[in-house]
């Protein structure tokens, strides 16, 4: 096998075994989730990352395309305790680095007590410590990852759904899963799904019933394009936000983001809603919270840090959510959320006057 380092920024070069040869940098990052690997890998939100399991097994159910939340691996390289032969030919056929046979246990207490870091791997027969140490030396913040928008993002607009569909949904794509377009339109929604820096304009000339912006990788304040849109159209249309776009459409209202130490990332994150104090268990993936948020109220917050989870503003028909209702594999607890969306949708009964 060849050999794999890991070079982890104020911290020690790691070894482990090599599964798939080649070169990486990006943050450190760790996902607690046990099932659900082809969604995590495929997640466009791990663009720019190093993505470490938890879990010690990844690839012990196979490898199915209809699990895809995309067209194929997102984070710049993967680590687990052990990967099975199949995963691993799926990383070689797309070309993604990967490792194993490193304590993954010791690896997530690490970026637990001192945040997400920066690493870079080497992996090969001819791969020395020293490699490892030049991809880390050439590994940008993630603040400073300003391509990340372009390369998550949809090249070109394209249309799910029926075209006589109940609703009409314009969503921003900042790197979009499948299974949240899917989750409108299988609640009736068309759903035009375009470029994160689609103007104002483009999108008053569709006539939407509800702007949505979806989740995507790195930090918010890179989308300014993004924040712009969202500026003009909010109080013209309803508007909805997941993940990343919940920080977006809270940037756009004059509110303010941070970077958090090691970020939410798994399939068990308790959210309570403060209007009903019900909690229920949530899949997440961010690095990035909302701090300040004028204008908007705070409906639900994480149980475990008190971090912002779900932001309203009825007057203005604003909607958003840091957690990811449409989870695949799970837990569904807060699917609802899309019928929540799709009702606020029905509240414009006016056609917008295009620039």
């Amino acid at each position: 096998m060849p050999k794999a380092y890991v070079a982890v920024d104020n911290g020690p070069v790691l070894s482990g075994r090599g599964r798939v040869p080649g070169t990486a940098h990006g943050e450190l990052v760790f996902t607690t989730s046990y099932t659900g690997y082809e969604e995590s890998l495929t997640d466009p939100s791990f663009r720019g990352q190093v993505l470490t399991f938890a879990y010690p097994l990844i690839g012990n159910y196979g490898v199915r395309t209809d699990r895809f939340e995309s067209d194929g691996v997102q984070p710049e390289a993967v680590i687990a305790r052990e990967l099975t032969d199949e995963v691993v030919e799926w990383f070689e056929a797309e070309g993604v680095p990967a490792l194993d046979r490193l304590d993954t246990r010791d690896l997530v207490v690490d970026i637990r007590e001192s945040g997400a870091k920066r690493c870079g791997i080497a992996i090969g027969d001819d791969v020395t410590p020293k490699d490892a140490i030049a991809q880390l030396e050439a590994c940008p913040t993630m603040a400073d990852r300003i391509e990340l928008p372009d390369e998550a993002s949809t090249d070109a607009a394209f249309t799910e759904g029926q075209v006589d569909a109940d609703h009409h949904v314009a969503m921003l794509d900042c790197g979009v899963k499948q299974s949240m377009i899917n989750s409108l339109t299988e609640r009736g929604a068309r759903v035009d799904v375009l470029p994160y820096d689609t103007p104002a304009a483009e999108i008053k000339e569709l006539d939407p019933d509800l702007l949505f912006v979806s989740n995507g990788p790195g930090d918010p304040t890179n989308f300014t394009s993004t924040i712009e849109t969202i500026d003009e159209l909010i109080g013209e249309l309803p508007v909805a936000g997941i993940c990343l776009g919940q920080q977006l459409v809270t940037l756009a209202m004059g509110g303010e983001t941070s970077k958090m130490e090691f970020g939410h990332r798994g399939a068990n994150q308790p959210v309570q809603d403060l209007r009903t104090e019900q909690v229920i268990m949530t899949a997440q993936n961010h690095g990035y919270t909302v701090s300040e948020h004028p204008n908007l109220e705070v409906t639900q917050v994480n149980v475990n840090d008190g971090t912002v989870e779900g932001l309203e503003n009825e007057e203005l028909k604003v909607i958003t959510r840091q957690y990811h209702p449409e989870a695949h594999p799970g837990p569904l607890d807060s699917m609802g959320f899309f019928d929540d969306v799709l009702e606020l949708a029905q509240c414009r009964t006016e056609p917008i006057a295009a620039d």
